[in-house]
């Protein structure tokens, strides 16, 4: 019976672990498409969908000067 090859198994993974991380860095790098098509999301929501666009921080910013 042959014997587990641990150093390949743990190569194997820290590479895959590797290409994930870059296509996750090249896709940030891209930036995200604003119209919606390409990630198949829905359209029409303007970004406010994700994350806000700082739309929330500013009026948090704003409110403490007016009072």
């Amino acid at each position: 019976m042959a014997t587990p090859n641990y150093s390949y198994e743990k190569r194997q993974k820290e590479l895959a672990k590797k290409r994930k991380k870059e296509d996750k860095l090249k896709r940030k790098a891209e930036g995200k498409p604003e119209d919606g098509d390409e990630d198949g999301t829905e359209g029409g929501a303007d970004g406010q969908e994700g994350g806000g666009d700082g739309n929330v921080e500013g009026a948090a910013e704003t409110a403490p000067k007016g009072t």
